[in-house]
C-alpha cells in the first residue's frame, strides 16, 4: 500500500503535477492569565477558547481551559520577561491540530465562564507552522483584563421607603478569584470600589463602599431621599493596575 502512494507520488513529481503537502499534527497550548492575577481555571469555570484560520474562519479546536490556578509565589515573584511562571497544574487549553501548511490563527478566549456578569472577550493572532509546536515556556498566553464585580445588595427591583437607608454589598475578585482582603497580597486598600446612584434617569448620589469584615466583600449604603426608580452603578477599580469591574441594578422608591 505504502509503495503503491510512492510510485504514485513519483509518478505525480514527474509528470510536474503540484503534490499536496502532507498535514502534520501540531499541538499548542493556550492559557489565559487574570490581569494582575493568576490562571484563569476550573475554579471560575475557566475560559472559553476558539481557535480560527484568521482567512477562511475555519474553526481549528475549541474548550475550555482548566487546571490550577497556578502557583502564587511563582507567578507573583515576575522576572525576566518570557521567564516561565506556570507548573504542570496551571490551568490551559491543549489541542492538536493537523496543519499542511502556515495557517495565520486568531484565538478568542473568553471568561471568567462562572461569573457571566463579569466575562469579556480577548483575541490574539499568530502564525502557527506544521510541527511547529506554540508550547515553549508557558504557551500562548493571552490576558483577561478586569474584575469580576457581583453586586448582591439590593436585590434587584427591590422596594425600599423613602427617607431610609438603602444598604449595598459587592463581592469583588481578581477574574481568576484571587481573594481580596486587608495585608493580603491583592490588598483590599488598593481597590477603589463606590456606587454611583441615578434616580428617574437623573445623578443622585455617589458613595465609597468599603471593606465589608470578609474576603472580597464591600459594603455601604446611601438615602433614598424621594421617590422613584433608581438605577445603582457599582464600579471597582484596582488602583495599582487599573483593572475595573461593574455591575448594576435598580430599586423602586414608592
Amino acid at each position: 500500500m505504502r509503495l503503491a502512494a510512492l510510485v504514485h507520488l513519483s509518478a505525480l513529481t514527474l509528470a510536474g503535477l503540484p503534490v499536496a503537502a502532507a498535514a502534520e499534527p501540531t499541538d499548542l497550548v493556550i492559557r489565559v492569565i487574570s490581569e494582575g492575577g493568576k490562571f484563569v481555571g476550573t475554579s471560575m469555570g475557566g475560559a472559553e477558547i476558539i481557535v480560527r484560520d484568521v482567512r477562511s474562519g475555519e474553526v481549528l479546536a475549541r474548550g475550555r481551559t482548566t487546571g490550577s490556578t497556578g502557583d502564587t509565589a511563582r507567578i507573583m515573584a515576575g522576572g525576566p520577561r518570557g521567564t516561565p511562571v506556570a507548573d504542570e497544574a496551571s490551568a490551559a487549553f491543549k489541542a492538536r491540530i493537523d496543519i499542511a501548511e502556515p495557517r495565520l490563527v486568531v484565538v478568542e478566549a473568553y471568561g471568567p465562564l462562572a461569573q457571566p456578569q463579569a466575562a469579556v472577550r480577548v483575541t490574539a493572532q499568530r502564525w502557527i507552522v506544521p510541527g511547529q509546536p506554540a508550547t515553549h515556556a508557558d504557551g500562548w498566553v493571552l490576558e483577561l483584563p478586569g474584575l469580576v464585580l457581583d453586586l448582591v445588595e439590593p436585590a434587584a427591583s427591590q422596594r425600599g421607603a423613602a427617607g431610609t437607608n438603602i444598604r449595598l454589598a459587592a463581592n469583588v475578585a481578581l477574574m481568576c478569584g484571587c481573594p481580596i482582603e486587608p495585608g493580603g497580597l491583592w490588598d483590599a486598600t488598593r481597590f477603589d470600589v463606590r456606587a454611583t446612584v441615578r434616580r428617574e434617569g437623573q445623578p443622585d448620589s455617589e458613595v465609597r463602599l468599603t471593606y465589608g469584615g470578609r474576603t472580597g466583600y464591600f459594603t455601604g449604603a446611601f438615602v433614598a431621599e424621594k421617590g422613584g426608580a433608581h438605577v445603582i452603578t457599582v464600579t471597582a477599580v484596582d488602583t495599582e493596575t487599573g483593572a475595573t469591574g461593574v455591575d448594576a441594578t435598580s430599586i423602586v422608591v414608592p
